[in-house]
């Protein structure tokens, strides 16, 4: 990113000893982006949008900026910039940022009106910065508040700012006027929320399947080392994988899967992962695999014999035929013509 170091995406690969290498990707560094969305001018696009960025472990934070998922309205990309720490004052910074500014084309601008709303438990308490409207363009694609609000005041054991441990910020951009677009259809993004299981930030996809497996195993991650909370969810989205993989047909899972499934499993136990139920499981599954080889490979060995075999008895049926047909000539008298 053009403006500062973006931790929005991050890859993560594992080394498996196999030719084959299992990649991840891990999004929302900073937290989940909840969007709401409303229609306005022409064509129905999309011109105005309200989004909640809730930050997970914020005390916990570096001092550098960090960045909001993107969300899409009036024709361009957008996010919120923040500074945990301030932006060289004892004050939260936030800013609203056109995000793909590099990509529009020349002469663009947006007329954009927006307001940040940081989120109280008491909704009452809820502090909400005046409503601005603000000209972006190539030189000035990124506008906010340096001193939005005292660090001290949102860090109050009382505050009710900070609600374990997570900071909830609103903006609401109603873009007004729209000058250059891409000559290219919108994209839409999906943008999932997670939701906690024994200290995992999960899909809800996954919710069910973690719980179960937290109910009947509560040791497994009683050691893992990581804290960081998208390495935590990668390591699980590949725990659950492996299952995934494990619960397929014997006839589907080749070698090269058992050789990963393997590795994966080495991996993660170093992590501090106690997996030795899984294990036991794995060999079962490597077993009945192989089982499921050899008695498909002597399945065909048996098939082509029997073949042969009918083949044979064909060949039989027919020279026993012939053989009755020469008994029964034998067997028969002579004719007087025959004599004669």
């Amino acid at each position: 990113k053009a403006s500062g170091y973006d931790v929005r995406d991050f890859c993560l690969i594992l080394p498996f000893w196999t030719t084959r290498v299992l990649t991840f990707f891990f999004s929302s560094c900073s937290g989940s982006l909840i969007a709401e969305e409303s229609s306005s001018g022409s064509m129905g696009k999309q011109f105005a949008k309200k989004i909640t960025w809730v930050i997970k472990n914020f005390s916990s934070l570096p001092p550098a900026k960090i960045y909001s998922d993107q969300f899409e309205v009036g024709g361009c990309k957008w996010c919120l910039d923040l500074y945990p720490k301030g932006s060289s004052v004892d004050c939260l910074s936030l800013f609203l940022e056109v995000a793909n500014y590099g990509s529009l084309p020349s002469g663009w601008r947006r007329h954009a009106r927006f307001s940040f709303t940081i989120l109280n438990k008491l909704p009452e308490k809820n502090f909400k910065v005046n409503e601005y409207q603000k000209w972006f363009d190539q030189n000035t694609f990124s506008w906010g508040l340096i001193s939005m609000f005292p660090l001290e005041k949102l860090h109050a054991k009382d505050g009710g700012f900070l609600v374990n441990n997570e900071l909830k910020i609103v903006a609401e951009v109603d873009v007004l006027q729209v000058i250059g677009k891409l000559d290219v259809t919108e994209e839409t993004s999906t943008i999932m929320e997670t939701m906690d299981v024994n200290g995992f930030q999960l899909f809800p996809s996954q919710a069910k399947s973690v719980s179960c497996m937290f109910e009947r195993h509560p040791e497994i991650a009683t050691e893992f080392r990581p804290k960081n909370p998208n390495l935590r969810k990668g390591y699980m989205s590949l725990l659950l994988s492996l299952i995934e993989t494990m619960c397929q047909l014997p006839q589907e899972i080749s070698k090269d899967d058992l050789c990963d499934a393997y590795a994966a499993l080495g991996f993660m136990r170093d992590a501090g992962f106690k997996l030795d139920w899984l294990e036991k499981k794995l060999d079962e599954v490597s077993e009945k695999s192989e089982n499921e080889v050899a008695r498909a490979t002597q399945m065909q060995e048996m098939e082509e014999e029997l073949k042969n075999l009918k083949q044979k008895w064909l060949e039989m049926e027919t020279l026993v035929e012939k053989e009755k047909a020469k008994v029964s000539a034998a067997k028969a008298p002579l004719s007087f013509d025959d004599v004669v």
